[in-house]
């Protein structure tokens, strides 16, 4: 078991025991979760949707496999020092697949995982379409998940995601009896309930679950605020395409702009870098470029040693 494994683990359990809000941003890649660590956050949200939006194309419906997942959650962790909490759909599997999955994440580092009660092929836990498993199978994946996490790491924190609201047959209080039971009969750490239709429903949710909860609400707009959150009891307020979403909707915007007006598109988006009040997402920076020439400089032999200061090189920028 790794040792950072542990600690974050730990460390996303502290920071469930707050009295503090969890404001958990999201998105798919290493970098994205250096910039949310950097920008002051605590944890990250590794999302499967976002991973199989932005590294395959392709839709939230289950295609990414476990060895794709635990793959790229080990990428994500190793580059940055928050916890991680990470998407695991429905557990790969059965209970024994829930097994293993558990396993290979604390091996990949991760500080969590969540596991939704869907049926597979799953669905995306906002969008139409959902059916779920029963809630007696639910509680034995869930049960083999707490299982296989003491066998390695019992900081690790097991989430039991609960897609029954807006499902097929699916109920609030069938939802909510069914979160109760993961709790005290599953032994889950933590619950994610999904699309619940009001502010009653998140607060009735959140007083009647025995266990911190994060709800996802699926009602009409305006979605609630973090002081909502906070005074709904909610523990975790979670953003899974906050960080994938802005950078969507830039890349949308400059290529037309780029395609219309050439250059100047280009001219006009260092600008409006260079004005922000938190400075350019300097990319050289944030992968940590001048480590590698300190490194370099450190352990390579004096004939080998790169010249840098009588070469040409471009710096990175944000139009590049």
């Amino acid at each position: 078991m790794p040792e950072d494994s542990q600690s974050k683990g730990a460390r996303l359990r502290e920071l469930l025991r707050r009295p503090e809000l969890l404001v958990m941003p999201g998105g798919f890649s290493p970098l994205l979760a250096h910039m949310t660590e950097l920008a002051g956050f605590d944890a990250f949200f590794l999302a499967g949707s976002q991973a199989s939006a932005f590294l395959y194309g392709l839709p939230d419906v289950g295609i990414m496999g476990l060895r794709d997942m635990v793959d790229h959650a080990r990428h994500v962790a190793a580059r940055t020092k928050i916890p991680i909490f990470v998407d695991a759909d429905t557990g790969f599997g059965n209970a024994v697949g829930v097994h293993f999955t558990v396993q290979e994440y604390i091996r990949a580092g991760a500080a969590a995982l969540h596991i939704e009660d869907q049926e597979a092929p799953k669905k995306s836990g906002t969008g139409a379409g959902r059916r779920c498993i029963s809630k007696d199978e639910a509680i034995g994946k869930y049960r083999a998940a707490v299982a296989a996490r003491d066998e390695l790491d019992p900081s690790f924190v097991i989430c039991a995601r609960c897609d029954l609201v807006g499902a097929e047959a699916g109920t609030f209080e069938a939802a909510v009896d069914r979160c109760i039971a993961y709790v005290e009969e599953a032994g889950a750490d933590m619950i994610w309930i999904n699309t619940l239709e009001s502010r009653q429903q998140i607060e009735e949710a959140c007083r009647r679950i025995p266990a911190p909860v994060l709800p996802a609400y699926g009602g009409p707009p305006p979605s609630p605020t973090l002081e909502e959150w906070r005074s709904m009891g909610a523990k975790v307020a979670i953003y899974p395409a906050l960080t994938t979403t802005a950078a969507l909707q830039a890349s949308w915007d400059i290529l037309h702009d780029f395609k219309a007006r050439g250059t100047a598109a280009l001219a006009d988006l260092a600008r409006r870098s260079k004005e922000s009040p938190w400075g350019v997402a300097d990319r050289g920076t944030l992968v940590g470029s001048e480590l590698i020439r300190d490194m370099e400089a450190r352990y390579l032999p004096g004939d080998l040693q790169r010249d840098y200061e009588h070469t040409h090189g471009y710096v990175s920028r944000p139009q590049g």
